[in-house]
């Protein structure tokens, strides 16, 4: 390819903008900017975020954890909804790359995008948010039940969107039963549940694969994503936009919202199936990060050195006085004071 066909001769418009990924768009650019060419899937205006935020109180003044931001379709709708901040996670290098052309040509001003991977982010202990969106990723996961844990920790409210595994509707439908092609039991943070492995096989080979980052992921049966929520300390769980026969697997949109004076739980045992019921909660505290672990030991020995200094201090201005006191006595015996 000559290196000068990367360069525009046109005026700037929007469609030459999306052009620079012709082919490559999942969403599909509001009608208000005309008859523009991107996309096929209506995610700007996207009911199931609505109907999620309206399950939150609204997002007007709080902050925002969008994690699987794609294209920042769901981003512009929570700025235009008032939301304080919004910070925007996408690992598909593409995808976040549209998702800056969104944020320029939207002209979205408290919205900002990070490239990366979203656990790796949440490891970290980022600052606490308002409420977390995950839309279209705890599917995509190799481990779930972890994805769901970092999230209980930083955030009040969550929405989530996902596929979930369910054998009758699987097995009904031979192109999906043979993407399943194992189980296991497993447990993470104390929380006991099945894992179903699902191979994305050819979907590697696609350009517009927008999946995982493994060539397999583990699909969550719909039970033990309720289970592990309230595991988690979540409560006031609703559901809306079932789909058991949607063509790409069982799907729904979930809300739930962190229960009052409820911790993440880290160490208790709880088992969780397909039909186990209602989980139980935990008493135990959650062991602290060692980020955290560092930091109260750095505040620590901070204040462990400011006493030392005072008591120094007054060890110091004592000594001085007696000192003085012990020449003014020697000068009143009329003793050598060298």
């Amino acid at each position: 390819m000559d290196v000068l066909e990367y360069y525009l001769h046109t005026a700037p418009s929007i469609q030459t903008t999306l052009d620079i990924f012709k082919g490559e768009w999942t969403s599909k650019f509001p009608s208000k900017y005309g008859a523009i060419e991107s996309g096929t899937v209506p995610l700007f205006g996207d009911n199931r975020i609505a109907w999620s935020m309206e399950q939150l109180g609204g997002v007007k003044g709080k902050t925002v954890l969008e994690l699987g931001s794609l294209e920042g379709a769901h981003t512009s709708m929570f700025e235009s909804w008032g939301a304080a901040s919004i910070v925007a996670i996408e690992a598909h290098s593409r995808a976040y790359l549209r998702s800056l052309i969104v944020k320029e040509v939207l002209g979205l001003q408290r919205a900002r995008f990070l490239y990366g991977d979203c656990i790796e982010y949440l490891t970290n202990n980022p600052e606490p948010v308002d409420i977390c969106c995950a839309s279209g990723l705890l599917y995509h996961m190799t481990n779930p039940v972890k994805l769901l844990w970092l999230i209980s920790r930083i955030c009040n409210g969550v929405a989530i969107w996902t596929h979930y595994y369910d054998r009758n509707i699987i097995n009904r439908n031979p192109a999906l039963k043979e993407r399943f092609p194992s189980s296991e039991e497993v447990e993470y943070e104390g929380f006991k549940h099945t894992l179903y492995r699902q191979n994305y096989a050819s979907e590697l080979q696609s350009e517009k694969f927008i999946g995982g980052q493994q060539r397999y992921t583990q699909w969550m049966s719909r039970q033990a994503i309720l289970d592990c929520l309230e595991y988690l300390g979540f409560g006031d769980i609703k559901i809306n936009f079932e789909i058991p026969e949607h063509p790409h697997g069982p799907s729904f949109s979930l809300t739930a919202v962190k229960k009052k004076n409820r911790v993440t739980p880290t160490r208790p045992s709880l088992q969780s199936g397909e039909n186990n019921g209602r989980a139980v909660m935990a008493t135990e505290m959650p062991k602290p990060s060692q980020r955290q672990a560092q930091t109260r030991i750095d505040e620590l020995t901070e204040q462990l050195q400011q006493t030392k200094d005072r008591v120094r201090a007054m060890e110091s201005s004592k000594f001085w006085k007696l000192r003085a006191q012990w020449f003014k006595v020697k000068s009143l015996l009329g003793l050598p004071t060298d």
